[in-house]
């Protein structure tokens, strides 16, 4: 069986919070026909249990995760990627964000969220912060995306790149296991929830990843838009309640 169908598997079971499975023993070879009436009474096979592997190795590292990515060619982005965009901020962060994918200054430089979206969030961040009187900087967040390419004209990620992809955001996240992840916009929503609705229906809403409380708000670069005043105030009632939740 190929790793990303065995994986794919394992996060099905694990999605159903089973964590072993049992495996029936073989037969050493067939057996003999019987002579007659059996005298004793033959045992039977007892399913002996087999722990699910974890979808992380053991002492996983971001570093390690960076090293085990390399330099990806596992789907179509890499053709036009300049330099791959990771992740960036504190390692031991309680609160992670979650974007869609890199952009053009993010694909340039290496780093996510540096260009106007980029400035966006750090103004919301550090804001709000501000406001709520909590002492809180952009870097003493985690920032990083569901693909770590930037795909071509900033188009919507597809299914199958996020579902490669998504094996190292998992990774990221088991290994920071922050106290709360902001979704930011539809696919980082969807990616993390495994829901479909729009962002609109499920912003401001608590939802989980594992066992890890995620809530959902628009992406910076729908706020940037003119006409989206009114998102932008929902997007920042949104953060008060994740940094209240987070640092409180």
């Amino acid at each position: 069986m190929e790793t990303d169908q065995l994986r794919q598997y394992l996060e099905f079971y694990q999605d159903l919070q089973i964590k072993t499975l049992y495996r029936r023993p073989t037969a050493a070879g067939a057996a003999a026909p019987a002579p007659e009436p059996i005298v004793e009474p033959v045992a039977q096979a007892v399913a002996k249990p087999m722990d699910l592997p974890p979808l992380a190795p053991k002492d996983d590292t971001l570093l390690q995760i960076l090293q085990d990515i390399g330099d990806c060619k596992r789907c179509r982005l890499h053709e036009g990627r300049t330099k791959l965009v990771f992740g960036v901020g504190d390692e031991h962060a309680p609160l992670v964000f979650v974007g869609e994918g890199p952009g053009a200054d993010e694909d340039a430089q290496g780093i996510p969220f540096i260009g106007k979206a980029g400035q966006l969030l750090t103004a919301m961040i550090e804001g709000t912060s501000k406001k709520e009187g909590i002492p809180l900087l952009r870097d003493q967040v985690y920032i990083c995306n569901v693909v770590k390419c930037r795909p071509p004209g900033n188009r919507t990620p597809e299914p199958d790149e996020m579902e490669i992809c998504g094996q190292f955001l998992y990774r990221q996240l088991s290994n920071i296991r922050p106290k709360a992840i902001c979704a930011l916009g539809g696919t980082a929503a969807r990616a993390l929830t495994g829901r479909k609705e729009g962002v609109t229906k499920m912003r401001g809403k608590w939802f989980k990843w594992q066992d890890i409380p995620v809530m959902v708000t628009y992406h910076p670069s729908y706020l940037l838009r003119p006409y989206n005043q009114a998102a932008k105030r929902e997007a920042w009632e949104d953060l008060k309640i994740v940094l209240h939740f987070v640092y409180d």
